[in-house]
């Protein structure tokens, strides 16, 4: 899996991709552990597809990245993931934040 990336300072965007699903979440957490970074942001906005696989994939990436003093953090403005992360409880397990921006910056 090639995931776009983008650098802000000591904290990397990570874009995920349109389908993010069980069947997908070997090599999506095989990508995130291959990066150097310690404090990631995730942009799920343009992802379509958020299954449970998906989201088990996202916690194991940011206790990973606990284990090395790091962290994960959510943006989006795509209503239904919002709704998925909400009604799985999962944004009180991560900070979800309405923009990359705000997400970077709260590394700060």
């Amino acid at each position: 899996m090639n995931l776009q990336t983008e650098l802000f300072g000591n904290v990397l965007v990570v874009h995920t991709p349109d389908e993010l699903s069980f069947e997908h979440t070997e090599s999506f957490e095989a990508c995130l552990a291959g990066l150097e970074a310690r404090q990631i942001v995730l942009d799920v906005d343009h992802t379509e597809s958020l299954d449970s696989g998906g989201l088990m994939s996202i916690l194991n990436a940011q206790e990973s990245l606990r284990e090395r003093q790091g962290d994960l953090k959510i943006a989006t403005t795509n209503a239904i993931n919002r709704k998925i992360l909400e009604i799985t409880r999962l944004d009180q397990q991560l900070e979800v934040f309405e923009s990359v921006v705000d997400a970077v910056n709260s590394f700060q």
